[in-house]
C-alpha cells in the first residue's frame, strides 16, 4: 500500500492558555475563541506554508481589496466529543466541497483538499481541550478566506489569506420562532451567489431582517428574487415543511445554499422511511395549507441549532400558527435526535460522516 505523505504544518504555540477564562456553563455562541488558529497565505501564484499560530490580529492595509470589493468567504462546521471521549470533525469532506465551490464562485484560489483536511485535523488535535464535553456542546470551526491585494481597483485579487478559528459552543436550544414571508426584499437572485457562503449574502440580509424584527417577527422566509412566488430559505437556514405525511423542502438551486445539515436530515429521514419531496413550495400553496390545516410543522435547518422550530408564519399581514412546534416526537426533533446520536457516538456512524482526529 502506497504511503501518502502528510503536509508539514509548523506549530507556534501560545505562551498561555485562555481555557481557564471560559465559563463552560455559559458557552454563548462566539463568545470565546481557542488559543490557536490555522493560517495560510496565497501569493506569487501559489499557496505558501500552512501553519498554526497563536490566535491574534491580522495586519491589513486599508487598501486591502476585502474591504472594498467583497471577496470574502467562510464556512461553518463543528467538532464533537463522543460519549467515549473521542473527537471528530463532522462531515469534513462535505464542508470542504462547499468551501471550494464558494471560492470558485468568488474567483478565489482553492486550498488543496489535503491541506484543508490535515490543517483542520492538526488544529483540532491541538485544541482538543476546547471541545466541550457536555451534552449538546461542540467546537464551532470557522474557516474563511479574504482578498489581501492592495491595488485599489475593481479586480480579482492576486493575494489571499486563508484562516481557521475555533469557538467552543454549548447546547443550542432554539426557541420556536415567528417568521414572515418576505415579499419585497431578496436574499439571492438566480445567477447570483445565493448558493455560496460569501459575506455579502449575509450583509444584504440584515436590513430586511431588522425590518421584520421591528414588526415582531424573529426571521424571514425568503422568496425567489424574480416574482417572490416561491419559498427558498428561512433566515440563513434551509427550510422544511411537513405537509400531510410528507417532508417537503425547496430544491437546491444557485439561489439556495447547499446546507450540510439539510443534506444530513434528508438522509436520515429517508433511512426512517419518511416520504420526502424536494420541490418548489409556492407562497400560494403555503398559505393554502396553513389555512386548511394541511401543514403540521415547519423548521429551519443549519449548523448552529441543527433545527429551529417555527411556531408561526406571517403571509401578507396574516399570521398562522403551526400545530406542532418542536415537540418530542415531532419530525424536527426526531431528526435532530437521530443526527445527534451519530455525532455524539450513541449510534453507529453508517455514513462515514465522523472524521476522527
Amino acid at each position: 500500500m502506497e504511503t501518502v505523505a502528510l503536509p508539514y504544518i509548523p506549530v507556534r504555540r501560545a505562551y498561555e492558555t485562555r481555557l481557564y477564562d471560559v465559563d463552560w456553563d455559559n458557552l454563548e455562541m462566539g463568545r470565546y475563541t481557542s488559543d490557536h488558529m490555522l493560517v495560510c497565505d496565497f501569493s506569487d501564484g501559489g499557496w505558501q506554508q500552512l501553519q498554526i499560530v497563536p490566535f491574534g490580529a491580522f495586519s491589513l492595509l486599508p487598501t486591502s481589496l476585502v474591504f472594498h470589493y467583497g471577496q470574502a468567504i467562510f464556512e461553518g462546521m463543528k467538532a464533537f466529543r463522543t460519549e467515549n471521549d473521542a473527537i471528530h470533525l463532522f462531515r469534513l469532506d462535505k464542508h470542504y466541497e462547499r468551501f471550494a465551490k464558494t471560492a470558485e464562485r468568488l474567483c478565489m484560489p482553492v486550498l488543496p483538499a489535503d491541506l484543508f483536511r490535515e490543517g483542520l485535523r492538526r488544529l483540532v488535535e491541538l485544541e482538543q481541550n476546547w471541545v466541550p464535553g457536555q451534552t449538546g456542546g461542540a467546537l464551532y470551526i470557522r474557516p474563511f478566506q479574504i482578498a489581501t491585494d492592495t491595488k485599489l481597483s475593481v479586480k480579482v485579487s492576486d493575494s489571499y489569506k486563508f484562516a481557521v478559528i475555533c469557538s467552543p459552543a454549548g447546547a443550542y436550544f432554539a426557541r420556536p420562532v415567528r417568521v414572515k414571508v418576505e415579499r419585497e426584499y431578496t436574499r439571492a437572485a438566480r445567477g447570483g451567489t445565493g448558493y455560496a457562503k460569501c459575506s455579502g449574502n449575509y450583509g444584504g440580509a440584515l436590513y430586511p431582517t431588522a425590518m421584520a424584527k421591528a414588526e415582531g417577527y424573529d426571521q424571514v422566509l425568503w422568496t425567489d428574487g424574480r416574482n417572490h412566488e416561491y419559498i427558498e430559505e428561512s433566515g440563513m437556514m434551509n427550510v422544511f415543511f411537513v405537509i400531510g405525511n410528507t417532508l417537503v423542502t425547496p430544491p437546491l438551486s444557485d439561489s439556495i445554499l447547499d446546507g450540510v445539515t439539510r443534506d444530513s436530515l434528508l438522509v436520515l429521514a429517508a433511512a426512517r422511511g419518511m416520504k420526502i419531496e424536494e420541490r418548489p413550495v409556492s407562497v400560494k400553496e403555503l398559505e393554502h395549507v396553513l389555512e386548511t390545516g394541511g401543514i403540521s410543522e415547519a423548521f429551519g435547518a443549519g449548523t448552529a441549532a441543527v433545527v429551529s422550530p417555527i411556531r408561526s408564519i406571517g403571509v401578507d399581514g396574516r399570521d398562522y400558527a403551526l400545530p406542532i412546534v418542536g415537540e418530542k416526537g415531532s419530525v424536527a426533533i426526531t431528526l435532530k435526535d437521530a443526527l445527534d446520536d451519530i455525532r455524539y457516538g450513541r449510534t453507529p456512524d453508517r455514513y462515514g460522516w465522523n472524521y476522527f482526529i
